[in-house]
């Protein structure tokens, strides 16, 4: 029962559906994509376009804008959410993994005394504004490519107003 016609059979049964679904897919994709379309960038786009209203709402469903959260930032999560980064940081002026924080937001990047800054953020010039700070704070190593700061960022553009409005609570 088990001879080589038996497996070969086999062999070409498989073979034969997955020559079948490719051609399904590619059918598919030639009805329900056009190449090209909306600029040279030769990829596919969808041949048309089923409107369902969903743009209207996501403008309006993307939410409030950092000023509105930071207005309503809450100092106490914020300080909650900031032991994610008292590994690296202190907030009683001394430096540690990373410099201290205490007087951060108003401050110019780069500036605390002591400690060695990577070129990235002394790249960066100016003060670190609430807006900044949510910046960095979002993915820092978009905010500053090169930066040796390690931690991935803060998701949520809540935790994000809540940790700067802390940061904002402390004197130098």
């Amino acid at each position: 029962m088990s001879d080589t016609m038996t497996f070969t059979k086999i062999f070409g049964a498989l073979c034969g559906s997955l020559l079948v679904f490719l051609l399904i897919d590619w059918a598919a994709g030639a009805i329900y994509l056009e190449e090209g379309q909306g600029g040279d960038d030769g990829e596919s786009h969808q041949a048309y376009v089923i409107d369902t209203g969903e743009t209207q709402t996501a403008s309006k469903a993307a939410g409030p804008t950092f000023e509105e959260l930071f207005a309503k930032a809450d100092v106490a999560k914020g300080e909650k959410i900031f032991g994610k980064c008292k590994a690296c940081h202190k907030v009683d002026g001394n430096n540690a993994v990373g410099p201290h924080l205490d007087g951060v937001v108003g401050r110019p990047v780069a500036s605390v005394a002591g400690y060695s800054y990577d070129a990235a953020l002394k790249g960066l010039g100016g003060d670190w504004t609430p807006d900044r700070l949510q910046q960095f704070l979002h993915s820092p190593k978009k905010f500053a490519p090169g930066t040796k700061m390690g931690f991935a960022g803060l998701p949520k553009a809540q935790d994000r107003a809540d940790v700067i409005a802390y940061l904002a609570s402390l004197k130098q």
